[in-house]
């Protein structure tokens, strides 16, 4: 199941970058938002959650990391911001999963979302 969903999420992550090709800056004004903007490995949507991988350096957690919900037109655009550092040592190669439900975001299941975040391959 792990390797599908990081199939799909790659394929997510390349559509997302192939889209946003040759734009440099956010699609949504990230000034005046808590933490850091971070960059992101993969994400997903299904009908009511979204998925995300992130770097991690064998501590980061849900709660490190804070979801903002912008409207854009008709579109949710989620901005992934760090408000805790990982400190920890030991690099996680492939990241970690976390996952927000759409109740959690303040979404209607089935809403169009995209992703506000700059795509990071993960370290080799």
């Amino acid at each position: 199941m792990r390797a599908v969903f990081k199939s799909m999420a790659f394929i997510a992550a390349v559509s997302g970058v192939s889209a946003c090709a040759g734009v440099d800056a956010p699609s949504v004004s990230t000034a005046g938002m808590p933490g850091a903007l971070e960059p992101i490995h993969a994400a997903a949507f299904t009908k009511d959650a979204a998925v995300f991988w992130v770097s991690s350096n064998g501590c980061t957690r849900k709660e490190d990391l804070i979801p903002i919900v912008s409207i854009k037109g008709a579109d949710a655009v989620i901005t992934l911001r760090r408000i805790d550092e990982d400190t920890c040592k030991e690099p996680l190669i492939d990241g970690v999963e976390l996952k927000w439900s759409f109740e959690e975001l303040g979404l209607a299941p089935g809403s169009p979302v995209s992703v506000n975040n700059p795509y990071q391959l993960p370290q080799t």
